[in-house]
């Protein structure tokens, strides 16, 4: 029998006691996450008949912006927006002198509904094993009772592309409306794009200088073995969808080839993830040889390549105006100052909120716009980035993004300009249903101002 003297013994129990503590308070950590689920707020019913949002200033994005103007909302729809819109009887009328209306903001890339707190692994199911993972689908995965939605939407987003993560394919993301009783009803494009990290070209210099040899060769050698990994999986997934195409020979069914199949035929973007030029050249060269639909997500050296994207016609998802620069020698500003240069370069681009995994930021979308009309953007192209613009790169112009007839009622109550932190969200529609916009949040705040009110 082995016998461990005191000193060690004691280092083990204490080793134990500290595993078994943080074992109990991540499980509390996740009761107290199950407890607030059960209070969530119920899905907003479909008004009866006819909803008419009157005597506010509206602002379209797609046009000028309309005072005292009324918008007709029915079946989901707006049916009439402007000063002289005949509002049928019996409809319901909602007078908002002094308000502004503006159409929902849309979130470009997140990990909404996917990831809630990084500390509770129970709580995150953005990313898989392996590093080839087309057949993920962000839609099966999204929690309708996460904690981050409720507050996301009085942000005023309501609206949001949600994403899996890691590895060099990650998966398909899934564009959602942020209420709904499943995620079917959330729902507004199943498949919105293939997200794909690309593989950097070459290791940054501070790495490399930090790196003994043996272990630089180990990491440089990696970079290669994933660059012609993702070479050859989209070899094999065009020649899988050749082969599907052909009356005999069908080649045998497999998940992760049969995800490929309408992003190389080109009908689902390829949502790429790169930040330094030479990723971002090779990723604009990669699909422009195997002719597929590329946008680039992150884009922080986009404006180097501003030629190329433009003769490509690619976008670029701006990944956060309020982050670090990537090097230590790039100027502090250059994030803030990134869409204006766009726009200046003539680069179609929108704005995200997160820039990695930062999903409970994406409340702050409209000031991360802000911040970019801040440093040098127009005021209407800040709005549009996250808004119509948006919806153009992401493929659902023909439903949301502004204040049109046919679109979606999609579209929030200001007692401002929501691009500044003073203005508040009054209310909201999502698809002609008027929502709440109450969260853990503002419970909170309720909570403690009655304790001072009593305390006074």
């Amino acid at each position: 029998m082995i016998k461990f003297n005191n000193r060690f013994q004691t280092r083990i129990d204490r080793r134990r006691l500290v595993q078994f503590a943080s074992t109990v308070s991540t499980t509390l950590f996740a009761m107290a996450v199950l407890c607030n689920s059960l209070l969530a707020q119920l899905p907003a019913k479909a008004p009866v008949g006819p909803v008419a949002l009157t005597d506010a200033t509206i602002f379209p994005v797609s046009s000028e912006p309309i005072e005292a103007g009324t918008i007709l909302i029915e079946d989901g729809k707006i049916k009439a927006i402007g000063t002289d819109v005949e509002i049928p009887e019996g409809a319901e009328t909602i007078s908002l002198e002094g308000k502004s209306i503006y159409p929902g903001f849309i979130e470009s890339h997140s990990q909404l509904g996917l990831t809630e707190i990084a500390a509770v692994r129970a709580t995150n199911d953005h990313r898989e094993r392996g590093e080839i993972n087309p057949n993920v689908q962000a839609l099966v995965s999204i929690n309708m009772e996460n904690l981050v939605l409720p507050v996301t939407r009085s942000g005023g987003v309501l609206v949001a592309l949600s994403a899996p993560s890691g590895g060099i394919i990650s998966g398909r993301s899934s564009i959602v409306q942020l209420e709904g009783w499943t995620y079917e009803d959330m729902a507004i494009k199943k498949v919105a794009a293939l997200q794909v990290n690309w593989p950097m070209q070459s290791l940054p210099p501070g790495l490399v200088a930090r790196l003994k040899k043996e272990k630089l060769k180990e990491e440089q050698e990696e970079l290669v073995e994933h660059q012609e990994e993702l070479v050859k999986f989209f070899e094999l997934a065009k020649a899988y969808a050749k082969g599907r195409g052909l009356d005999n020979d069908q080649p045998a069914f497999d998940s992760r080839l049969e995800a490929m199949v309408n992003v190389v035929n080109g009908r689902v973007p390829m949502m790429v993830r790169a930040d330094r030029a030479a990723e971002i050249r090779a990723a604009v060269s990669f699909a422009t040889r195997e002719k597929l639909k590329l946008i680039i997500l992150g884009g922080y050296d986009a404006v180097e390549c501003a030629e190329l994207l433009k003769s490509h016609n690619v976008p670029v998802i701006v990944s956060a105006t309020h982050r670090m620069p990537i090097r230590r020698d790039d100027r502090h500003d250059d994030a803030f100052t990134l869409p204006a240069r766009l726009k200046a370069a003539g680069v179609k681009f929108c704005i995200s909120s997160t820039d990695r995994s930062e999903t409970w930021n994406t409340r702050v979308l409209p000031f991360q716009a802000a911040t970019a009309q801040a440093y040098g953007l127009d005021r209407n192209e800040a709005l549009r980035s996250i808004t119509l613009s948006a919806a153009e790169i992401l493929g659902i112009d023909d439903r949301l993004g502004s204040l049109e007839p046919g679109k979606d009622a999609t579209l929030i109550v200001v007692n401002g300009d929501p691009l500044e932190a003073v203005s508040t969200i009054d209310r909201a529609w999502i698809a002609g249903r008027e929502i709440d916009l109450s969260n853990h949040q503002t419970r909170l705040y309720e909570k403690y101002q009655e304790k001072y009110r009593r305390a006074k």
